[in-house]
């Protein structure tokens, strides 16, 4: 997306079957930092923290909390992309105005938008936040919040049953005013028909290629988060192997007393060293 500004929900909207769109997760000020400066459009702050930050099993234990300083800690890194906050597992499930509560508590730590798992049956859910001024960004398809509770990490939509019922449950979710949609997991044939079909952009994850923009976990595409290794990932880097060498390099130095170097070293002026000395051996002789 061609623009210096920050990325709003109508440029969103307006690159639909124009130009992709780039979205990667982030969670912390540095790195999303580096993430804006390489013109990424979405940084959505991924209830994938609960995972690859906080070492959990699934994104399900993350809470408002977390959540809330892991948003503050992005919003200052992004100048130009724009900021989506994932609303964690029980912020919404329960209550409109719960939801609406949590969904202002993330605007102002600092997202421009929040995100929430759920099609037809949280359609309703979704006009509240859209009503009260919120842009809400959809996700169907694996929904990893719940889909762990039914049937586990499984691909959507290889029935046609299965399919219309994706089809149904991104239209309910464009009709209630989401300005985008996240599929996870989805068939490509399906992610495809979907695409084509509404009018506000599709994000892919492990979806295909004929969605209007792309999404990955930033720690999967930089070969940080082992634990789990997707189909769906392309791996850009491999920083574990990078990391993990950086950092025994830096305990051989420490234990062999190579670091730190001179040029790592302070020093005090030569007569004020003189006169400290003189004066720690004073204070030893009495």
């Amino acid at each position: 997306m061609q623009t210096k500004k920050k990325v709003s929900v109508s440029d969103v909207i307006a690159s639909k079957a124009k130009e992709k769109l780039a979205v990667i997760t982030a969670y912390d000020y540095s790195t999303a930092t580096l993430c804006d400066r390489a013109g990424t459009d979405i940084l959505l702050v991924g209830d994938s923290a609960s995972m690859v930050v906080l070492g959990h099993a699934s994104t399900v234990p993350i809470g408002m909390n977390e959540m809330l300083i892991f948003c503050n800690a992005v919003s200052k890194g992004a100048k130009r992309a724009m900021v989506v906050g994932d609303m964690p597992f029980g912020s919404y499930q329960p209550s409109n105005s719960l939801a609406l509560e949590n969904a202002v508590r993330l605007v102002k730590a600092g997202c421009d938008a929040v995100k929430l798992e759920g099609g037809s049956e949280k359609a309703e859910t979704v006009k509240a936040l859209v009503d009260s001024g919120i842009p809400v960004m959809g996700h169907i398809g694996l929904k990893p919040q719940t889909s762990s509770l039914w049937e586990g990490y499984r691909v959507q939509g290889k029935t046609s049953k299965s399919a219309m019922k994706l089809m149904q449950d991104a239209k309910a979710l464009q009709a209630a005013g989401a300005f985008s949609i996240v599929l996870e997991m989805v068939t490509s044939e399906v992610a495809a028909e979907i695409t084509g079909s509404l009018d506000i952009p599709t994000i892919g994850i492990g979806s295909g290629t004929q969605c209007d923009g792309q999404v990955l976990v930033l720690h999967d595409m930089l070969g940080i988060y082992e634990d789990i290794k997707p189909k769906f990932v392309k791996r850009y880097a491999e920083l574990s192997r990078v990391i993990s060498e950086a950092v025994s390099r830096y305990s051989v130095d420490v234990k062999a007393g190579q670091f730190p170097e001179e040029s790592n070293t302070f020093h005090m002026d030569a007569d004020e060293a003189l006169l400290f000395r003189e004066k720690v051996g004073r204070s030893k002789s009495k």
